[in-house]
């Protein structure tokens, strides 16, 4: 097995326990509301308080990334975020519990611009797609197997000693992390000299010394940046529906239990992680027949229907399953629209790669801080949850606008 294919399972691996860590208030989020006495509203504060603090630390942690390098960023990130997962379960009130959860994810902000500067130095262009889809499937793994796991945990034991394990497990990865990677293939004392050529070859040529500061004037006059920017904050818009309120909707909606609800709820989320192989692996496909830019536009535009499509039809279904089958689609093609995104991210930041990638999630969390808000707000004030549902689907048809605006071989300066 090759070294960088090593690099790729440990992203993997953190992928998985990222939303693992991230999924888990929603399973507590019954148990947790009555202990503390909180409405749906304050629930929903709560969970916008994650995206608020992972919105904005997204630049900043991606600017430290290229600087320091993804091994002590990701080590430090981890053990932070891990911690603060356990300090969930201490929790006593409203105000320490969204505080909490606003600095868990300010903590979680900088792993995934992390791990695409780590793709930038360590994988070939021809196999980003993959490493990026195969990479993200793992967050929609993590997200379904939490569902009933942590279901059952907090069942048995409390929601209290289930978020104390949870960060446990995160300090054995940032342990694991720091004493195994290195930022570049060139510094690893057990990388083959055969594999270090392979991956200087074919990795995009630096333009640029890795000192010199991307400007704010270079990221606010790009038409590529900004087409990351809005259509990110479509997809997540749509996403985090399924990290927040899809257990809780199909719970109170169709009258199941917590166990029940946990195991239909998984199903959107393994759809999620065959939308990224799927997508990744035709990035890469297309990429290698010499298409670039195509290799970039179509999955998301594919990705971004179906999405628009499952979000709109699920409103239509009576029954559990039915209405599962819909959004599994919906989140499918959501979550097609990865690879291409965080791939366009690597191609037009190279070497600021984690800044660029960690300007898109920032926008994209802004999205996920608003649907956590949306959801509960909308319902309220129609009566329905009818409308937020039709947001979804209009944000996604806008997103496909904005993709045929890329241009992923001519960087920042277009």
């Amino acid at each position: 097995m090759k070294g960088r294919y090593f690099v790729a399972l440990g992203m993997f691996l953190l992928s998985l326990l990222l939303y693992i860590d991230r999924i888990c208030i929603s399973v507590a989020k019954e148990p947790i509301a009555g202990d503390l006495h909180l409405s749906d509203k304050a629930m929903g504060w709560v969970l916008s308080a994650f995206a608020l603090g992972y919105a904005l630390f997204q630049v900043p942690s991606g600017i430290m990334a290229d600087r320091y390098g993804p091994r002590k960023i990701l080590s430090s990130i981890v053990t932070i975020w891990s911690l603060l997962t356990a300090f969930t379960g201490a929790a006593w009130n409203f105000i320490s519990l969204i505080i909490t959860r606003f600095l868990f994810g300010a903590g979680e902000a900088g792993a995934f611009p992390s791990m695409s500067r780590a793709i930038y130095s360590w994988m070939p262009l021809r196999e980003r797609g993959i490493i990026i889809g195969i990479n993200f499937s793992g967050s929609r793994l993590g997200a379904a197997f939490a569902l009933p796991f942590v279901a059952w945990l907090i069942t048995d034991y409390g929601w209290r000693l289930a978020f104390g394990i949870l960060g446990l497990i995160g300090i054995v990865w940032a342990l694991v992390w720091w004493f195994s990677f290195r930022d570049t293939p060139e510094e690893h004392p057990w990388m083959s000299d055969n594999e270090k050529k392979e991956i200087i070859e074919g990795r995009q040529k630096r333009e640029t010394s890795s000192e010199e500061k991307l400007s704010r004037q270079q990221l606010l006059s790009s038409k590529n940046m900004w087409s990351a920017i809005v259509q990110y904050f479509c997809s997540n818009f749509t996403f985090f529906f399924a990290l927040t309120w899809l257990f809780p909707h199909l719970k109170n909606k169709y009258g199941l239990d917590t166990m029940e609800a946990g195991w239909y709820a998984i199903a959107p989320f393994i759809a999620g992680a065959i939308g990224n192989w799927v997508a990744g692996g035709l990035v890469d496909s297309v990429f290698r027949r010499g298409r670039w830019n195509f290799s970039r536009q179509m999955p998301a535009i594919v990705g971004f229907a179906l999405a628009a499509a499952g979000m709109l039809g699920s409103v239509y279904m009576d029954t559990p399953l039915a209405s599962v089958i819909l959004l599994s689609i919906a989140i499918f093609g959501a979550d097609m629209t990865l690879p291409p995104s965080w791939a366009l991210c690597v191609d037009i930041g190279k070497e600021h790669a984690g800044a660029v990638s960690g300007t898109m999630h920032m926008a994209g969390n802004i999205g996920s801080f608003l649907t956590a808000l949306a959801f509960p707000y909308l319902t309220a004030w129609t009566g329905s949850v009818n409308y937020f549902f039709y947001t979804c689907a209009l944000l996604n048809v806008l997103a496909i606008i904005f993709w045929f605006r890329t241009k992923a071989d001519r960087g920042l300066a277009y």
